[in-house]
């Protein structure tokens, strides 16, 4: 493990004004799903994937990937993974770095926050439902008759299903797995196909997923409301970049590379219509 010496105080000066080092020859070695829009694909057009690109100009590397998909073991098979499966100690691992970890994720170090956004309700328009507008508790006082036509998706253990159940609404959720498993589509797409086919007219879905949703269809044909905190239900969650717990050096370069980048960063993200706190 390294230590916060010197040396490494007068690298990290070096790297974050662009002077060639070592260290900055290094690659960029991002771990991510190939199939994971709006954050990353193959095609490396996801919001993360330009933002890893930023970063990795900024300390003179080049991005290099390994895909993996993003679902159950994703850190142990990739962050925590060497390069040669069966060696002891390596220090030659599959990569280096893992976007979008919620701040504070536990397999990992985690950097400061690089973006905090939120859930949100999004609703397809002219399906009747285009009196809410304002708030989602608006779903709770209409009749029981509009309740019974109520045809929105919910997934499992997150913060909307929660929201459901303590409203009295979760009888009328069509349940959608947070982790698909389809090497076709993720559940962003899934969730857009499924409303532009009218088998659910609202979501509870987190932010940049939302922003996806937006993208896909022609402008105005959504009502996004943010979810506010209530019955003890959390909705908005900073996200940061994920590096193995021993690797503090990187994260220190990475959390100066975040606040020098901030602006830039931001304008990505806005670029793919994710409400930002």
């Amino acid at each position: 493990m390294r230590t916060h010496s010197r040396l490494f105080l007068i690298t990290l000066v070096f790297l974050v004004t662009g002077t060639s080092t070592s260290y900055a020859k290094e690659k960029f070695k991002v771990c991510a799903d190939p199939l994971n829009p709006p954050y990353s694909t193959k095609k490396q057009d996801g919001f993360e994937n330009k933002i890893a690109e930023l970063l990795a100009k900024e300390m003179g590397q080049t991005v290099e990937y390994t895909w993996f998909p993003q679902r159950i073991g994703f850190i142990r098979n990739t962050l925590m993974a060497s390069v040669k499966e069966d060696a002891v100690d390596s220090t030659d691992f599959k990569c280096d770095v893992v976007m979008g970890l919620p701040t504070g994720y536990d397999l990992t170090e985690t950097t400061i926050p690089y973006y905090t956004s939120t859930y949100v309700l999004l609703i397809a328009k002219g399906r009747g439902w285009d009196d809410i507008t304002l708030d989602a508790a608006q779903l709770t006082n209409i009749t029981p008759e509009r309740q019974d036509m109520l045809k929105i998706a919910m997934f499992d253990q997150t913060p909307g299903t929660a929201w459901l159940q303590k409203s009295g609404l979760l009888e009328y959720g069509i349940p959608y797995q947070a982790m698909t498993g389809d090497d076709d589509n993720n559940v962003a797409m899934q969730i857009s196909k499924d409303l532009k086919a009218k088998k659910i007219d609202m979501v509870i879905i987190w932010g940049p997923m939302a922003g996806y949703i937006i993208s896909q269809s022609p402008k105005n044909s959504y009502t996004m409301i943010p979810m506010k905190a209530s019955m003890g239900v959390k909705f908005d969650f900073p996200m940061s970049i994920g590096v193995r717990k021993s690797d503090k050096e990187r994260k220190a370069v990475l959390d100066r590379l975040i606040l020098q980048k901030g602006k830039e960063i931001k304008a990505i993200i806005a670029d793919y219509n994710i409400p930002l706190l």
